[in-house]
């Protein structure tokens, strides 16, 4: 039982939660390229270009996310993933998933 207002024994949670960022941004790294590349293999078409750069901003978007989050686990107490932040990365898993399936069809 914990003491109100003593630090508490976070364990190993942060450090699971940060690896966990870690491999989350190594997939959406892949899926971003494997994206690119697929936009970027026709004719180049200024819309595959613009499509092109909507992934790459995207993926920064979602990259800064996760940086902060990772950044912020690695303190002693971590703070709580804020809404914005939490809005942030579904808009970007969901943008990319879109991207996804239109490279697809």
């Amino acid at each position: 039982m914990s003491v109100p207002g003593t630090d508490r024994d976070a364990g190993l949670q942060p450090e699971r939660t940060r690896l966990a960022w870690r491999r989350t941004t190594l997939a959406s790294s892949v899926v971003a390229v494997l994206a690119l590349r697929q936009a970027l293999r026709g004719s180049g078409s200024s819309a595959e270009v613009a499509g092109a750069a909507v992934i790459v901003l995207v993926w920064l978007a979602f990259l800064g996310v996760a940086h902060r989050r990772i950044r912020a686990l690695a303190t002693g107490r971590p703070r709580v993933l804020g809404a914005g932040s939490a809005l942030a990365v579904v808009a970007c898993t969901v943008a990319l998933a879109a991207f996804a399936v239109a490279v697809i069809l």
